[in-house]
């Protein structure tokens, strides 16, 4: 018989602890939460101050039972669930469940799996947080509340299978609000004229700034004209230049969302599939007989920025034993967000000194490049500020001033090891330009006027889309990867080229949550909502009185919805096509993923074909075919020819209706990280990337 027993989430990390704790202790996992609300029901008693109705999960008896077997036979049961409010749940669910005393040293807490950080866990044991509970409690029952309470009116007046929550109305609302911007953006024509130059042989470009007076915006082709008259010749004089130095410092170690946010622009990593491996890394990976199963990095789920004094100082020996003194950073620590809880660290390695290359050979491939990308972004935050040298440089004719800028990494500091990524696609490149002095002549080989028209603000990401919503301070960093999944399930949104497209879906949900629920999906009383469930796990305010405030008002919009909102029918369109298996109508109906074609004889005949798009061009292989849009099983974008099997021509690149002007052959739209260029399949022929 073991004197102790330890419980924890996952059965992985029960493993890795138990190697750590010894012959006295028993580790067992609990595999999440064992007890939970009902989901056949609301599971929330209204009436009795929305106390909630915790029932065992579907399945999780036989665990609960093996946990109060092994309780009773053992001298002190500790309760080891994750370190947040979540875990914080968990354990007192637990504690209730075993008839262990929640006021005793019952609990503990460690954010990373390492033997030091362990054993020292269980040296400080403390009662359970009653008002982290609360908190999460609060969380689940308001949650409820506004999904059980929607939900069946959305079944009711629209489709089986819908869904409404505070967080994912909220990002829906954003991801529409940003369609109809683009929908009613209107373009506006500008230009520019850009110069290449030359000293000693030596090219640089400068792009036309102005006049020696006052700087210019080019409107029209006559505002180009204009300039253009009034340049004579090809000699310019430099006027002007200037040179600073500027600091670039380091951004901070990862929280929840600067991962999910970095993981996906330079890993091409979606919210779920980052956490999933961050749970792996962090619950431990076995590197070999000497060191057996070792958690690699902290805990994941953070929106603190906060490093231990002891990663510090491991982190700033191995920067001083291989980069040397001069890339220690002297910055003083960086401050921690208002909007952040600070419960734990932010994500690091559990030790600097296990490098990327170290553990490669033992990771998959992806679990490598997340190790690497936190690795690296942990070291580079715990080294000095970049130093750059800016050069800016005004070329003058008859008053017309043209302006080149260029930059040098002077000292690298932290961009030795990493530089952060940008959803804007900024060039990190150096520019150089040649040394040039104030009244010396250059000479311009070219200048070409170019036409631009301004564009619309992007669709979002992933990435946008997170960063936007702790921004607004909506959600919380373990709500991030399940709202982007959650909306997508449900077929209110769709992915494509890695953006969010509303669906007709949607947006007919999202205007009936406008009409009629309109504090769910209001920006500013969710936000508010957030920062009031954070002030009970602060012990400020009782949770029940948040959830009585928010229910009052909530109750008689559900009625008001239940009563006055009508049912949509979302009617079958012919397709003007027949069935090929049956010969009734095909009609299109209105699925999870927007439209589809089927058999209007369902469900005798289960015929279903998706919508072909056209896009206006012909097959460049068999020239008799027109090539249409398609998707692959992963739900990428292709195109292919209508004639197939009999022509297989496919381009993952979207063709063009133009002939490339140098070869006539077919032109396409390739997608590069600053925006897409036009390029020709057969020569070399590229037109300039639009953004």
């Amino acid at each position: 018989m073991s004197d102790y027993l330890v419980i924890v989430e996952s059965p992985a990390k029960a493993k890795t602890i138990e190697k750590y704790l010894g012959k006295k202790y028993k580790v067992k996992a609990s595999v999440g939460h064992v007890i939970d609300l009902p989901r056949s029901q609301m599971g929330v008693d209204v009436e009795n101050n929305y106390q909630p109705k915790y029932i065992t999960i579907r399945g999780k008896g036989p665990i609960l039972q093996e946990l109060k077997t092994a309780a009773k036979k053992a001298k002190k049961v500790y309760l080891a669930a994750d370190p947040d409010r979540e875990g914080e749940a968990i354990a007192w669910h637990l504690a209730n469940a075993l008839s262990i005393d929640a006021d005793s040293d019952c609990r503990v807490v460690f954010n990373e799996i390492t033997k030091e950080a362990v054993i020292n866990s269980f040296k400080h044991p403390r009662p359970l947080n009653r008002d982290l509970v609360d908190a999460q409690q609060a969380r689940r029952v308001l949650d409820r509340l506004v999904g059980y309470n929607i939900s069946p009116i959305l079944w009711k007046k629209v489709k089986k299978g819908l869904s409404a929550g505070r967080v994912q109305s909220v990002a829906l609302r954003l991801i529409i609000d940003r369609e109809n911007e683009i929908k009613s953006f209107v373009p506006e024509e500008y230009w520019s004229i850009e110069g290449l130059f030359e000293k000693n042989k030596k090219p640089f470009d400068a792009m036309f700034y102005g006049t020696s007076s006052e700087k210019q915006k080019l409107s029209s082709k006559e505002d180009v004209d204009a300039v253009l008259k009034n340049i004579k010749g090809k000699n310019f004089t430099v006027d002007k230049v200037i040179k600073k130095e500027r600091k670039r410092n380091p951004s901070p170690a990862f929280t929840t969302s600067s991962l999910q946010q970095e993981a996906a622009r330079k890993l091409n990593f979606r919210a779920r599939k980052t956490m999933m491996l961050a749970q792996q890394l962090y619950e431990g990976i076995d590197l070999g007989k000497k060191q057996g199963t070792v958690g690699l990095i902290t805990y994941m789920r953070t929106d603190s920025t906060r490093i231990s004094d002891t990663a510090k100082s491991e982190a700033k020996g191995l920067i001083e034993e291989k980069y040397g003194s001069d890339y220690l950073s002297t910055a003083a620590p960086a401050k921690t967000s208002k909007k952040s809880q600070d419960a734990h660290e932010a994500i690091r390695p559990t030790s600097a000194l296990r490098s990327p290359d170290e553990v490669k050979a033992i990771l998959s491939r992806d679990q490598f490049r997340l190790y690497k990308l936190i690795w690296e972004r942990f070291i580079a935050s715990q080294m000095s500020s970049a130093i750059l040298d800016t050069v800016s440089v005004d070329l003058e004719n008859q008053g017309v001033i043209f302006r080149a800028t260029g930059s040098q990494v002077k000292f690298p500091g932290f961009m030795k090891v990493y530089v952060e990524g940008s959803d804007d696609q900024v060039d990190d490149k150096d520019k150089l330009l040649p040394d040039l002095e104030e009244g010396e002549k250059v000479k311009a080989t070219s200048i070409e006027p170019k036409q631009h028209f301004t564009q619309p603000p992007p669709r979002f990401t992933e990435a946008r889309l997170v960063k936007t919503l702790e921004e607004l301070g909506i959600g919380r960093p373990s709500t991030y990867a399940p709202t982007l999944d959650t909306i997508q399930k449900r077929g209110y949104v769709t992915l494509e080229s890695k953006r969010f497209i509303p669906t007709e879906l949607g947006t007919i949900v999202h205007e009936l949550m406008v009409e009629f629920f309109p504090d769910i999906i209001n920006i500013e009383f969710t936000a508010q909502m957030e920062k009031d469930l954070d002030l009970i796990e602060e012990g400020q305010i009782e949770w029940v009185n948040l959830i009585d405030q928010f229910y009052g008002n909530f109750e008689k919009h559900v009625k008001h919805a239940d009563v006055e909102m009508e049912k949509i029918e979302i009617k079958d369109e012919p397709t003007g096509e027949d069935c090929e298996i049956c010969g009734s109508p095909m009609v299109y109906k209105l699925g999870r993923y927007g439209k589809f074609m089927a058999c209007s004889n369902f469900p005798e005949c289960r015929n279903t074909k998706a919508i072909v798009k056209e896009i206006g061009v012909g097959c460049p292989k068999c020239k008799k075919g027109q090539l249409l849009e398609r998707k692959s099983k992963t739900k990428r974008i292709f195109y292919g020819c209508d004639q197939f099997p009999e022509c297989d021509f496919v381009s993952w690149d979207k063709p063009i209706n133009r002939p490339c002007p140098k070869c006539e052959e077919l032109l396409v739209e390739k997608k590069l990280k600053k925006g897409i260029q036009i390029q020709c399949v057969s020569c070399d022929y590229k037109e300039e990337v639009q953004s």
